[in-house]
C-alpha cells in the first residue's frame, strides 16, 4: 500500500500541509517577540490579559501592531488598539 501512488500522493500532501502550518506558526511567534520587546522596554510588563490578547492576534494583525506602536505613548493606547480589534 505504501509504494500505491495514491498513498504517496496523500501523503506528500500531508506533509507540505503540515510544513506550511509549522512556518505560519513560527513566523507569528516571531512577530510577537518581536512586538514583545520594544512594547516591554517602553511599558514594562504587561498584565496577562493584555498578553493573551496580543497572542491572540493573527500573522496580519500583529504586523498592524507594529506600525501602531510608533503612536503609543502609554499603555492604555496598546489595550484600546486591542479591544478595536
Amino acid at each position: 500500500m505504501q509504494e500505491s501512488v495514491i498513498y504517496q500522493d496523500i501523503l506528500q500532501k500531508g506533509l507540505e500541509q503540515g510544513l506550511e502550518q509549522g512556518l505560519n506558526q513560527g513566523k507569528k511567534q516571531e512577530a510577537i517577540a518581536m512586538i514583545m520587546r520594544p512594547i516591554t522596554r517602553r511599558f514594562g510588563s504587561l498584565e496577562p490579559d493584555v498578553r493573551d490578547r496580543i497572542d491572540a492576534l493573527a500573522t496580519a494583525q500583529l504586523e498592524d501592531l507594529n506600525e501602531a506602536l510608533f503612536d503609543f505613548t502609554e499603555v492604555t493606547d496598546l489595550v484600546t488598539w486591542l479591544a478595536s480589534r
